[in-house]
Protein backbone atom coordinates (compact mmCIF):
# COMPACT_ATOMS: atom_id res chain seq x y z
CA UNK A 1 0.00 0.00 0.00
CA UNK A 2 1.23 3.48 -0.84
CA UNK A 3 0.69 6.47 1.45
CA UNK A 4 0.44 10.06 0.36
CA UNK A 5 3.56 12.04 1.23
CA UNK A 6 3.14 15.26 3.16
CA UNK A 7 5.36 18.35 2.65
CA UNK A 8 7.04 17.40 5.96
CA UNK A 9 7.76 13.92 4.60
CA UNK A 10 9.35 15.37 1.48
CA UNK A 11 11.56 17.60 3.62
CA UNK A 12 12.60 14.90 6.10
CA UNK A 13 13.40 12.27 3.46
CA UNK A 14 14.66 14.63 0.75
CA UNK A 15 18.14 13.13 0.65
CA UNK A 16 16.95 9.57 0.14
CA UNK A 17 14.38 10.64 -2.46
CA UNK A 18 17.41 11.28 -4.67
CA UNK A 19 18.55 7.64 -4.49
CA UNK A 20 18.24 6.21 -8.04
CA UNK A 21 15.21 3.95 -8.31
CA UNK A 22 13.76 5.10 -4.97
CA UNK A 23 12.12 8.49 -5.39
CA UNK A 24 8.68 9.50 -4.15
CA UNK A 25 7.08 6.24 -5.26
CA UNK A 26 9.45 4.18 -3.12
CA UNK A 27 9.04 6.53 -0.19
CA UNK A 28 5.25 6.35 -0.46
CA UNK A 29 5.36 2.54 -0.43
CA UNK A 30 7.60 2.60 2.63
CA UNK A 31 5.36 5.16 4.32
CA UNK A 32 2.35 2.87 3.82
CA UNK A 33 4.04 -0.26 5.17
CA UNK A 34 3.92 -2.03 8.55
CA UNK A 35 6.92 -4.00 9.82
CA UNK A 36 7.00 -6.49 12.65
CA UNK A 37 10.32 -6.63 14.51
CA UNK A 38 10.76 -9.69 16.69
CA UNK A 39 13.00 -8.50 19.56
CA UNK A 40 14.47 -5.00 19.81
CA UNK A 41 17.77 -5.85 21.46
CA UNK A 42 21.23 -5.63 19.94
CA UNK A 43 19.98 -6.59 16.48
CA UNK A 44 16.35 -5.52 16.39
CA UNK A 45 16.92 -2.17 18.08
CA UNK A 46 19.31 -0.67 15.48
CA UNK A 47 17.22 -2.29 12.74
CA UNK A 48 14.02 -0.66 14.02
CA UNK A 49 15.80 2.69 14.31
CA UNK A 50 16.92 2.50 10.67
CA UNK A 51 13.38 1.65 9.55
CA UNK A 52 12.07 4.64 11.50
CA UNK A 53 14.75 6.89 10.03
CA UNK A 54 13.85 5.73 6.53
CA UNK A 55 10.20 6.64 7.13
CA UNK A 56 8.32 3.38 7.49
CA UNK A 57 4.71 4.00 8.43
CA UNK A 58 4.20 1.57 11.32
CA UNK A 59 6.42 -0.55 13.54
CA UNK A 60 5.20 -3.42 15.71
CA UNK A 61 7.86 -4.26 18.32
CA UNK A 62 7.58 -7.65 20.04
CA UNK A 63 9.92 -8.11 23.00
CA UNK A 64 9.14 -9.48 26.44
CA UNK A 65 10.83 -8.80 29.74
CA UNK A 66 12.39 -5.85 31.54
CA UNK A 67 15.63 -4.05 30.72
CA UNK A 68 18.69 -5.36 32.59
CA UNK A 69 22.14 -3.94 33.22
CA UNK A 70 23.78 -6.57 31.01
CA UNK A 71 21.64 -5.49 28.02
CA UNK A 72 23.33 -2.13 27.78
CA UNK A 73 26.44 -3.09 25.81
CA UNK A 74 24.30 -3.51 22.70
CA UNK A 75 20.65 -2.43 23.12
CA UNK A 76 20.96 1.12 21.82
CA UNK A 77 17.28 2.07 22.07
CA UNK A 78 17.53 1.77 25.86
CA UNK A 79 18.82 4.02 28.65
CA UNK A 80 20.41 3.09 31.96
CA UNK A 81 17.74 4.89 33.99
CA UNK A 82 15.13 2.60 32.40
CA UNK A 83 16.51 -0.60 33.95
CA UNK A 84 13.53 -2.65 35.15
CA UNK A 85 11.10 -1.19 32.61
CA UNK A 86 9.60 -3.32 29.77
CA UNK A 87 12.00 -3.24 26.85
CA UNK A 88 9.28 -2.97 24.20
CA UNK A 89 7.99 0.22 25.84
CA UNK A 90 11.49 1.66 26.19
CA UNK A 91 12.21 1.03 22.52
CA UNK A 92 8.89 2.56 21.48
CA UNK A 93 9.59 5.70 23.53
CA UNK A 94 12.99 6.20 21.87
CA UNK A 95 11.61 5.69 18.36
CA UNK A 96 8.67 8.04 18.92
CA UNK A 97 11.04 10.77 20.09
CA UNK A 98 13.22 10.22 17.06
CA UNK A 99 10.41 10.15 14.48
CA UNK A 100 6.97 11.02 15.84
CA UNK A 101 5.39 10.44 12.42
CA UNK A 102 6.03 6.69 12.67
CA UNK A 103 3.31 4.75 14.49
CA UNK A 104 5.03 2.49 17.02
CA UNK A 105 3.13 -0.38 18.67
CA UNK A 106 4.97 -2.04 21.57
CA UNK A 107 4.08 -5.64 22.38
CA UNK A 108 5.61 -6.68 25.71
CA UNK A 109 5.77 -10.34 24.68
CA UNK A 110 8.18 -12.43 22.66
CA UNK A 111 6.80 -14.05 19.53
CA UNK A 112 5.25 -17.38 20.53
CA UNK A 113 2.58 -19.85 19.54
CA UNK A 114 -0.12 -17.72 21.13
CA UNK A 115 0.57 -14.51 19.19
CA UNK A 116 2.71 -15.30 16.12
CA UNK A 117 -0.09 -15.63 13.56
CA UNK A 118 -1.81 -12.46 14.77
CA UNK A 119 1.39 -10.38 14.77
CA UNK A 120 2.46 -11.56 11.33
CA UNK A 121 -1.07 -10.91 10.07
CA UNK A 122 -0.76 -7.24 11.09
CA UNK A 123 2.45 -6.71 9.11
CA UNK A 124 3.59 -6.42 5.51
CA UNK A 125 7.05 -7.76 6.41
CA UNK A 126 8.67 -9.36 9.45
CA UNK A 127 12.20 -9.02 10.75
CA UNK A 128 13.40 -11.89 12.93
CA UNK A 129 16.04 -10.71 15.40
CA UNK A 130 15.53 -13.17 18.26
CA UNK A 131 18.45 -15.07 19.83
CA UNK A 132 16.48 -18.32 20.02
CA UNK A 133 16.06 -20.67 17.07
CA UNK A 134 12.64 -21.72 18.37
CA UNK A 135 11.37 -18.16 18.00
CA UNK A 136 13.04 -17.61 14.63
CA UNK A 137 11.65 -20.85 13.21
CA UNK A 138 8.17 -20.04 14.49
CA UNK A 139 8.24 -16.61 12.85
CA UNK A 140 9.49 -18.24 9.64
CA UNK A 141 6.60 -20.73 9.72
CA UNK A 142 3.95 -18.06 10.18
CA UNK A 143 5.42 -15.81 7.49
CA UNK A 144 5.38 -18.68 5.00
CA UNK A 145 1.81 -19.56 5.95
CA UNK A 146 0.71 -15.93 5.54
CA UNK A 147 2.76 -15.29 2.40
CA UNK A 148 4.63 -12.43 4.09
CA UNK A 149 8.34 -11.79 3.45
CA UNK A 150 10.77 -12.39 6.31
CA UNK A 151 14.24 -10.97 6.89
CA UNK A 152 15.93 -13.26 9.40
CA UNK A 153 18.98 -11.74 11.14
CA UNK A 154 21.41 -13.53 13.43
CA UNK A 155 24.88 -13.03 14.89
CA UNK A 156 27.42 -14.80 17.08
CA UNK A 157 30.65 -13.23 18.33
CA UNK A 158 32.21 -11.59 15.23
CA UNK A 159 29.94 -13.12 12.61
CA UNK A 160 26.45 -12.42 11.33
CA UNK A 161 23.99 -13.83 8.82
CA UNK A 162 20.97 -12.38 7.04
CA UNK A 163 18.45 -14.46 5.10
CA UNK A 164 15.59 -12.91 3.12
CA UNK A 165 12.70 -15.33 2.69
CA UNK A 166 10.13 -14.81 -0.04
CA UNK A 167 7.49 -17.46 0.74
CA UNK A 168 7.13 -20.25 -1.84
CA UNK A 169 9.81 -18.59 -4.00
CA UNK A 170 13.06 -18.89 -2.03
CA UNK A 171 14.38 -21.30 0.61
CA UNK A 172 12.96 -20.59 4.05
CA UNK A 173 14.80 -20.76 7.35
CA UNK A 174 13.51 -24.29 7.95
CA UNK A 175 15.11 -25.40 4.68
CA UNK A 176 18.47 -24.53 6.24
CA UNK A 177 17.61 -25.60 9.79
CA UNK A 178 14.90 -28.31 9.82
CA UNK A 179 15.39 -28.57 13.59
CA UNK A 180 16.83 -26.41 16.34
CA UNK A 181 20.61 -26.99 16.29
CA UNK A 182 21.70 -29.07 19.28
CA UNK A 183 23.56 -27.39 22.13
CA UNK A 184 22.43 -23.88 21.07
CA UNK A 185 22.65 -21.56 24.06
CA UNK A 186 20.52 -18.54 24.90
CA UNK A 187 23.61 -16.60 26.00
CA UNK A 188 26.45 -16.13 23.51
CA UNK A 189 29.28 -13.64 22.89
CA UNK A 190 28.12 -10.24 21.60
CA UNK A 191 29.86 -6.99 20.68
CA UNK A 192 27.22 -4.34 20.09
CA UNK A 193 28.90 -2.96 16.97
CA UNK A 194 28.70 -6.38 15.29
CA UNK A 195 25.01 -6.67 16.11
CA UNK A 196 24.40 -3.19 14.72
CA UNK A 197 26.31 -3.92 11.51
CA UNK A 198 24.24 -7.05 10.85
CA UNK A 199 21.10 -5.08 11.68
CA UNK A 200 21.87 -2.52 8.97
CA UNK A 201 22.25 -5.26 6.36
CA UNK A 202 18.85 -6.64 7.38
CA UNK A 203 17.25 -3.19 7.40
CA UNK A 204 18.52 -2.50 3.89
CA UNK A 205 17.13 -5.79 2.61
CA UNK A 206 13.71 -4.88 4.02
CA UNK A 207 13.77 -1.30 2.78
CA UNK A 208 14.68 -2.41 -0.74
CA UNK A 209 11.93 -5.00 -0.70
CA UNK A 210 9.23 -2.64 0.59
CA UNK A 211 10.20 0.28 -1.62
CA UNK A 212 10.58 -1.82 -4.75
CA UNK A 213 14.19 -0.71 -5.07
CA UNK A 214 15.46 -4.08 -6.32
CA UNK A 215 18.68 -5.89 -5.55
CA UNK A 216 17.29 -8.01 -2.71
CA UNK A 217 19.45 -11.04 -1.97
CA UNK A 218 16.62 -13.51 -2.51
CA UNK A 219 17.78 -17.11 -2.62
CA UNK A 220 21.10 -16.26 -0.99
CA UNK A 221 22.59 -16.08 2.48
CA UNK A 222 24.49 -12.92 3.38
CA UNK A 223 27.37 -13.76 5.71
CA UNK A 224 29.29 -10.99 7.49
CA UNK A 225 32.65 -11.60 9.15
CA UNK A 226 33.64 -8.61 11.28
CA UNK A 227 37.06 -10.09 12.13
CA UNK A 228 38.05 -10.36 8.46
CA UNK A 229 35.73 -7.48 7.45
CA UNK A 230 34.14 -9.42 4.62
CA UNK A 231 30.59 -9.78 3.36
CA UNK A 232 29.84 -12.89 1.31
CA UNK A 233 26.72 -13.62 -0.70
CA UNK A 234 26.29 -17.38 -0.68
CA UNK A 235 23.90 -18.83 -3.26
CA UNK A 236 21.52 -21.38 -1.76
CA UNK A 237 20.05 -24.49 -3.27
CA UNK A 238 16.36 -24.27 -4.23
CA UNK A 239 13.74 -24.83 -1.57
CA UNK A 240 14.41 -28.11 0.19
CA UNK A 241 12.22 -30.90 -1.04
CA UNK A 242 10.11 -32.12 1.82
CA UNK A 243 10.58 -29.01 3.96
CA UNK A 244 7.87 -29.17 6.63
CA UNK A 245 7.25 -25.42 6.29
CA UNK A 246 7.56 -24.43 2.62
CA UNK A 247 7.80 -27.77 0.79
CA UNK A 248 5.21 -28.62 -1.81
CA UNK A 249 2.60 -31.00 -0.52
Amino acid sequence: MEAKLSPADRETYSWQLDVPGFGEAGQARLRGATALVSRVGGLGGPLAMSLAAAGIGRLVLAHGGPLREDDLNRQTLMAREWIGRPRAECAAETLRRFNPRVEVVPVAENVGEGNAARLVGEADIAFGCAPLFEERLLLNRECVRAGKPLVDCAMYAMEGRVLTVLPRRTPCLACLYPEVPPHWRRRFPVIGAVSAAVAQIGALEGIKLLAGLGGVAAGALLQFDAAAMTLDKIALAPRREGCAVCGDR
